[in-house]
């Protein structure tokens, strides 16, 4: 796998004392209320782990699944849900979703959107990296490790064709790899 590794973007080493940050951050902003941490599938499995573990609060740990890149290194612009968090009332939640990267803005929008239509009294989104100079939609994440480049990267759950997610670090893929596909 790390041959297919064109450079390391956050090391591992990045990204522990950005779990620490962001959790801290987490914690203060969100003590005294009820904490929903939604942990949006399948590229955040292993940032929501680590940071939830260091989030110093009681809270609330639901899955959901969001896709738009459906094997492809560019979101395809089409969102299908296809893991939802259990169907209650979110009114008492302050509804928290974490997220591997934030790029074109569409997951996040329909993140938004799909929790104020379910009540959720707040929604706020913590995410690994981000990548602005993706956005077509005006949003911003409220809690952010990094900001990125505009590079197609892999590791610490990020994917290409549902490979690459155990590596400890964020690398760039080689181009290489997905334009022989």
């Amino acid at each position: 796998m790390i041959n297919d590794v064109a450079e390391i973007l956050v090391s591992e080493e990045e990204i522990q004392q950005h779990v620490a940050r962001l959790a801290a951050e987490i914690t203060e902003y969100y003590r005294g209320k009820n904490l929903m941490v939604v942990c949006v599938l399948k590229g955040s499995l292993l940032f929501t782990s680590d940071l939830v573990k260091k989030i110093d609060l009681p809270l609330e740990i639901e899955f959901m699944r969001v896709s738009s890149y459906h094997g492809k290194t560019v979101s395809s612009g089409r969102l299908e849900t296809r893991l939802d968090v259990d169907q209650r009332d979110l009114g008492d939640y302050d509804v928290l979703a974490i997220e591997d990267i934030v790029d074109s803005g569409r997951t996040l929008a329909f993140l938004r959107d799909y929790f104020a239509g379910r009540g959720a009294k707040t929604f706020k989104c913590c995410t690994m990296l981000d990548k602005p100079d993706r956005r077509v939609i005006d949003i911003e994440p409220d809690f952010v490790g990094q900001v990125i480049p505009d590079k197609f990267v892999i590791g610490y759950g990020l994917d290409y064709g549902e490979k690459y997610r155990n590596l400890p670090f964020v690398g760039v893929l080689k181009p290489e790899v997905y334009e022989q596909k």
